[in-house]
C-alpha cells in the first residue's frame, strides 16, 4: 500500500482536544444510513431472511430487529428524562470500549424482540416513522441524557448510532450478498470513533495506524514517533478497519487479504483487537 496522506489535525494519542462531529453531517448521515438498511431489508428474499447472520446465534431476522432496535434508540432516549448531571461523564472512546460489558443483555432484548416480530422489515419502518419527528433533536449538542455508562450528549448517543448502523450494515451485506450502501459522512464517523477508541485502550505513540482518506492515530506504549517516516505502521481501508475493530476480521484474516498493511516490530495490533465488544 502506498503511504497515506495525513488528515489534518493532530493524531488521536497525543495530547489533542476530543474529536468533534458536525450535527448538520451527523443528522444527514444518520437519514442516509436509516434509508440504506431499510431499503435493503425491503429487497431481501425470506430465504436470504432465514440466513446465518454472521454473529452467534443469530440469523438474518435477528440482524434486522437488532437495527430497528438501534434505530429505536433515538426517539427512546429523547423522550425520556434527560440527565441530572450537569457534563457529559461518558466519552465517544469509553463507550466503544465499554460495549461488552452490555452484550449479554443486547442479545437477550433482540431474541424477544425477534420472536414478536414477523417480519424484520417493518420492524425497522416503525422503527424510523419514530425516529423522523425527533432527527432535529437527535444531534442536540446541549441535552444530556442518562445513559448506562453515565451522562452522554444526544449527539454523541447519535454518533454511537451511526457505528451501530453502519457496522450492522456491513454484517447484513455479507450475510446476505446483498448490496448495502454505506454513506460517505456515517462510514467516516464510525472509522474516527473506531480509531481514536484504539488510541484510548492502548495509548502511546510507537505505532501510527492509518485509516485513508478518513483517520490517523498513534497508540500502543512505547517511543515516541516525532518526525520522518514512522518505524511502525499499520494501514487499512475504511471498511477493513471496521471489521477488524469490531472483531469480524482477525489480524492474520486481514494481512491475508491484502487490505491491511503493518510494518515494524511494534505494528502487530492482535493483542488490542477488537476494540468494539
Amino acid at each position: 500500500m502506498p503511504p497515506a496522506k495525513r488528515t489534518t489535525g493532530t493524531p488521536a494519542g497525543r495530547d489533542r482536544k476530543p474529536r468533534t462531529y458536525a450535527p448538520a453531517r451527523m443528522r444527514m448521515a444518520l437519514v442516509n444510513q436509516v434509508e440504506a438498511v431499510a431499503d435493503a431489508a425491503h429487497r431481501l428474499s425470506p430465504e436470504q431472511r432465514a440466513l446465518p447472520s454472521g454473529l452467534p446465534g443469530w440469523d438474518v431476522h435477528h440482524l434486522l430487529v437488532h437495527i430497528a432496535l438501534q434505530i429505536d434508540a433515538v426517539p427512546r432516549y429523547l423522550a425520556g428524562p434527560g440527565s441530572a448531571a450537569t457534563a457529559p461523564e461518558v466519552s465517544l472512546s469509553r463507550w466503544a470500549v465499554s460495549t461488552a460489558a452490555h452484550a449479554d443483555t443486547l442479545d437477550e432484548e433482540t431474541r424477544a424482540e425477534a420472536a414478536g416480530a414477523a417480519d424484520g422489515a417493518v420492524r425497522i419502518d416503525e422503527a424510523v416513522a419514530d425516529l423522523e419527528p425527533v432527527i432535529e433533536s437527535a444531534v442536540r449538542e446541549d441535552l444530556l441524557v442518562p445513559h448506562g455508562f453515565g451522562a452522554m450528549r444526544m449527539l454523541d448517543f447519535t454518533v454511537t448510532r451511526l457505528v451501530e448502523l453502519v457496522v450492522h450494515s456491513d454484517d447484513l451485506a455479507r450475510a446476505t450478498g446483498i448490496r448495502v450502501g454505506l454513506d460517505r459522512q456515517a462510514l467516516a464517523a464510525t472509522v474516527r470513533l473506531l480509531a481514536d477508541a484504539l488510541a484510548a485502550k492502548a495509548p502511546g505513540g510507537s505505532v501510527e495506524v492509518r485509516i485513508p482518506p478518513f483517520a490517523v492515530v498513534q497508540a500502543i506504549e512505547g517511543p515516541r514517533h516525532t518526525r520522518g517516516t514512522p518505524p511502525n505502521v499499520v494501514e487499512a481501508d475504511p471498511v477493513t478497519w471496521l471489521r477488524l475493530a469490531t472483531g469480524r476480521l482477525t489480524w492474520d484474516e486481514a494481512l491475508a487479504s491484502g487490505q491491511l498493511s503493518a510494518s515494524g516490530e511494534r505494528s502487530d495490533l492482535t493483542a488490542v483487537l477488537p476494540v468494539l465488544g
